[in-house]
């Protein structure tokens, strides 16, 4: 009985069409009452039911039905009532469900989902953040190996029009494990009459679920594929990557790197839709630790107090020094950062790494050096500036500062990354506040160090 209804009552109300008086008989029934009793009706007539019912109402009262009744509903409800459900489900509820189902109708129906529930079911699914799995699509078309190539065919005529793409079809045995990939041109070549067994090489490229995105990234490029097959944990055909996704995950992954090179928490929104304070907060973090680690500057120019008030003239040159060794060490800090992204250079590659920038940040230290020494030659020559009697050995302590701080820098700038990923560690996130920080502090060592040895004597 069915808040004073009979089975059959309530089939002679369907049967004359008498939705409006059923409609209204089962407004005046809980959502849990209706869980209740609907076990008592046959599919068919409970499928009837819940397009009666108003949708949200119909969502709730679906989450209440044992697995065993979901099931059979969604295969006795259409496509555009499955969807509704589905989307209108609480996200656990829907979780459990899927959980409960075969791997191909779980990817049937993440299909039928919006792309915003697709991506929650999908996350509560398993699939860890920045994962494979976060970015696949249910949109593909599977063939069986004893089929003919006129049997595919035949499928892609039925199928096709739901999918947005079809180029590549991929081939599973009967447990749905993935075994192969045809691509739409071998087919067409194909004889009608022979097998997918016999077209078939049985040499494909897949990705696993739950590999970080930045995997994808690498086998498309390697492979120029436009869409790539994802597999779970036992090789079952799960989903499907498609290079558009892959590139939005790269712009994603390049902008990110760019703030956090820039000392910037990453934006999650474009530059002029990111709140006004959220954007302060976002800068001003970083900004409040390179303050902070550029107070050792200050102290660093304390300990030389004396040196300075001795011989003013070196305090000119500061700002020249410690920026080109930060300019030096945010060359090489950029680029072997972005060497590692694309995969160019590995941990066990530090000691190359090391060799060759020791060797540039001496070639650059030195060209660097002789332009300051002409400089305070040149200055002095045409009198725009007293160095000093002893100008030529100012000029000297400059250029031989500028060739250590530019070395110190390279060195700091190339192999900090490795340092920090090693620690497990972005290097992208930090490289660029700590090399500014180190160079700042360490270069003033450096310049006041061979100042007191060049200078020692005379103006020191």
């Amino acid at each position: 009985m069915l808040g004073g209804l009979l089975l059959p009552e309530i089939e002679e109300l369907i049967a004359d069409r008498k939705f409006t008086v059923l409609r209204q008989w089962l407004a005046d029934l809980t959502v849990i009452e209706m869980a209740d009793l609907f076990g008592d009706l046959p599919p068919t007539t409970l499928a009837i039911i819940f397009r009666i019912l108003p949708r949200d109402k119909a969502s709730r009262v679906f989450e209440y039905l044992s697995l065993e009744m979901q099931e059979v509903m969604l295969r006795a409800m259409g496509h555009e009532e499955v969807a509704a459900v589905l989307n209108d489900m609480s996200p656990d509820d829907r979780t459990n469900l899927l959980e409960e189902l075969p791997a191909e109708a779980v990817q049937r129906l993440l299909g039928l989902l919006s792309s915003e529930e697709r991506k929650v079911a999908q996350s509560l699914l398993g699939y860890p953040p920045e994962s494979i799995g976060r970015l696949m699509t249910p949109d593909y078309v599977v063939v069986h190996q004893d089929w003919t190539v006129g049997n595919v065919f035949d499928h892609l005529r039925k199928v096709g029009r739901e999918k947005e793409s079809f180029n590549i079809l991929y081939v599973i045995d009967k447990e749905g494990h993935l075994i192969d990939d045809l691509t739409l041109r071998e087919l067409i070549l194909a004889d009608p009459l022979k097998q997918v067994s016999e077209v078939m090489d049985g040499h494909y490229v897949s990705l696993k679920a739950k590999d970080d995105q930045e995997v994808a990234i690498g086998v498309f490029k390697k492979y120029d594929r436009t869409n790539l097959p994802v597999i779970d944990i036992d090789g079952k055909l799960v989903g499907i990557v498609t290079v558009d996704d892959v590139l939005d995950v790269v712009e994603e992954e390049e902008t990110e790197d760019v703030h956090k090179m820039a000392a910037v928490e990453t934006l999650d929104a474009p530059y002029l839709d990111v709140n006004f304070f959220t954007m302060a907060r976002k800068r001003g973090v970083w900004l409040s630790v390179l303050f902070l680690g550029e107070m050792l500057t200050a102290s660093a120019m304390g300990y030389f107090e004396t040196e300075i008030s001795k011989a003013v003239v070196l305090a000119l040159f500061i700002p020249l020094i410690i920026s080109s060794g930060g300019n030096s060490g945010s060359q090489a800090s950029t680029l072997v950062i972005r060497a590692m992204a694309l995969g160019e250079v590995k941990l066990r590659d530090w000691w190359k790494i090391f060799r060759r920038e020791l060797g540039c940040g001496l070639l650059l230290g030195v060209f660097l050096g002789l332009i300051g020494l002409a400089r305070v030659h040149l200055w002095q020559y045409l009198g725009w500036m007293d160095y000093t009697s002893h100008y030529h050995l100012v000029g000297l302590s400059v250029a031989c500062a500028l060739v250590g701080v530019v070395m110190w820098g390279t060195l700091t700038g190339s192999m900090l990354p490795f340092i920090l990923r090693l620690l497990k560690l972005d290097p992208a996130a930090i490289s660029a506040p700590f090399v500014a920080t180190l160079v700042d502090v360490c270069g003033l060592v450096i310049y006041f160090m061979i100042a007191l040895v060049i200078l020692h004597g005379t103006l020191l």
